[in-house]
């Protein structure tokens, strides 16, 4: 297949994949995803069922489910904006403990040491 063929092949995937929609909600790569157990699979499109059933043993990135699904990223988050909407996934931002306090010379004994390599 030639190089535009590989190109338009990869649209009409992605375009199959997210049923035509575009994404609206901020979500990026290290987004945590939480699906409900609650909620059917019933009526959810094949990649949309595909992400609930990677999601419901645990907590999975945008990244983490963009590979599973062999989609980029870009796809995965108009899925997962359609699943977020229906109520079946809870998207987190991940967890980034806040900055404690530093020792100033400490971090130079570890400077001073990194410029004598």
């Amino acid at each position: 297949m030639s190089d535009s063929g590989q190109r338009r092949a990869g649209v009409v995937r992605s375009h199959a994949a997210t049923g035509g929609s575009a994404g609206r909600s901020p979500l990026d790569e290290a987004t945590l995803l939480i699906a409900d157990p609650e909620r059917p699979l019933t009526g959810l499109s094949p990649h949309a069922h595909r992400t609930m059933v990677l999601c419901l043993p645990g907590v999975l990135s945008v990244a983490e489910v963009a590979h599973h699904l062999r989609l980029p990223g870009a796809v995965v988050k108009v899925i997962v904006a359609e699943l977020i909407d229906g109520g079946h996934v809870t998207a987190r931002a991940p967890y980034a403990p806040t900055a404690g306090h530093f020792d100033v010379e400490f971090l130079q004994q570890v400077l001073d040491a990194l410029h004598k390599l």
